[in-house]
């Protein structure tokens, strides 16, 4: 699975457990844009990701850590968090 489908998976999966329609979007995006997004024919913006996890109430790195979850299919959350945590780490030292 490439990240764009992944990305449209984790997109709906995030909108459905939230209760949301993908007309609750309007303010950020046109349901047809949404609609796009969750069938994997386009990859958003780090600014419509942004939009997009705030009309749902989440912090963008969640709906990106589901989405390299479902791609990548073999790390549980800890797992995936843990290998982030240990890169930051390494990136933010001075």
């Amino acid at each position: 699975m490439d990240v764009k489908e992944a990305f449209a998976g984790a997109l709906k999966q995030a909108r459905k457990n939230k209760g949301l329609t993908q007309e609750d979007f309007s303010d950020v995006s046109s349901r047809t844009y949404v609609s796009t997004l969750e069938r994997g024919l386009k990859a958003p913006t780090i600014d419509k990701v942004e939009d997009l996890t705030s009309v749902m109430g989440i912090h963008p790195l969640t709906l990106l850590t589901l989405t390299y979850m479902i791609e990548r299919n073999e790390l549980d959350s800890a797992e995936l968090l843990g290998l982030v945590t240990k890169e930051l780490s390494q990136l933010t030292r001075l």
